[in-house]
């Protein structure tokens, strides 16, 4: 059973408002008259601090900025995948504890390229290869430029989904990614486009360093 189908939250709807200024209008200041006939100096010679200024016209204020824009993530955007070498830690999560599992995948993968010296080259994913209605099997995977090392058991080295997909993003926590799911659930139905089993998520920000509330996440739905 896919685990998008299971999701039945309500997809919030957010609009975005901007806000313009309009820029005041400058007076120019009035040119004096000339005189038709010249004027002797005074008697008594004033110095320059004692002399009228001139009234001056006053400076318009500056337009007020703009509000800034925050443009909405491409939502079902086409995208293709590229393959990429992976380490790779398989794995089986309910979903009371899902993030939790996820993330004590990433710390296992972690610690042993760190052991090794190795440096992961891009960001981490999660293939989910099965999902029910009380948890699912996934793929940890972590790319990488060489071939690791001392893998345990439940490791391997592989490669990353390819090929076409439609790619949403979440902003927020993984509890609330029912919503972002029973938006992809929408819009496929819309666009009466059939998913296939497998689905990606790519961490845009670290999840190890990252507050849950803070997760920015790639989701990819390939298609059939």
């Amino acid at each position: 059973m896919n685990r998008i189908s299971t999701f039945r939250a309500a997809l919030v709807a957010l609009s975005m408002v901007a806000l313009g200024g309009a820029a005041l209008a400058q007076s120019p200041a009035p040119s004096p008259a000339p005189s038709a006939v010249p004027v002797p100096p005074p008697a008594e010679t004033k110095s320059p601090a004692d002399a009228p200024t001139a009234e001056k016209a006053p400076t318009p204020a500056p337009p007020p900025p703009a509000a800034s824009v925050q443009n909405a993530d491409p939502f079902g955007e086409e995208f293709t995948l590229e393959p990429k070498k992976v380490v790779v830690m398989k794995g089986t999560a309910n979903w009371d504890a899902a993030f939790d599992t996820l993330i004590d995948a990433f710390k296992a993968l972690t610690a042993l390229l760190d052991k090794q010296g190795i440096k992961a080259t891009g960001n981490s994913m999660i293939v989910y290869t099965s999902t029910d209605d009380t948890g699912f099997t996934f793929l940890a995977q972590l790319p990488v430029d060489q071939d690791v090392k001392s893998l345990t058991k439940d490791m391997s080295m592989g490669k990353s989904p390819e090929g076409k997909a439609l790619k949403f993003v979440h902003r927020g926590s993984y509890d609330n990614m029912d919503n972002t799911y029973e938006a992809i659930t929408n819009h496929l139905d819309d666009k009466k486009l059939e998913a296939k089993d497998t689905f990606i998520e790519e961490y845009i920000t670290d999840p190890l360093k990252t507050a849950e509330d803070k997760l920015v996440i790639n989701v990819y739905v390939p298609l059939r």
